[in-house]
């Protein structure tokens, strides 16, 4: 367990940085940072699920990214505030794309089948 927590926390402490970064460089899809935000969720849910199947940390990452994305369809004044500030745009995000439900899943895919290969070992 211990083992598979600090995974997680070194997954959580690569990816952030890693989809701030991806949103400066140009040269990289928009969805590279979709992607990566969806895998952050998934080792968030890793911790909290430690003994969980991963199938079932994919699947709850999976549905929450989505419902983040869907959620973006809800135009309450104090929720569209909340996402025009930083904080807010990292955490919901700020216009729903069909697109964005690809690169979480992805995200999810790629994340998935690491932590298969690493927990195998």
């Amino acid at each position: 367990m211990r083992n598979k927590l600090l995974y997680s926390l070194l997954g959580l402490v690569v990816l952030i940085p890693l989809g701030l970064l991806s949103r400066r460089v140009h040269a990289l899809p928009n969805e590279t940072g979709d992607a990566l935000w969806a895998m952050m969720v998934f080792c968030f849910w890793r911790i909290l699920l430690v003994n969980r199947p991963l199938k079932v940390v994919a699947a709850i990452a999976l549905l929450h990214s989505f419902v983040v994305e869907f959620s973006q369809l809800l135009t309450f004044p104090w929720l569209v505030s909340f996402r025009r500030t930083f904080i807010g745009h990292m955490m919901l995000g700020q216009g729903f794309l069909w697109i964005d439900l690809i690169a979480y899943t992805i995200g999810v895919l790629i994340i998935y089948s690491l932590y298969r290969l690493i927990e195998r070992k």
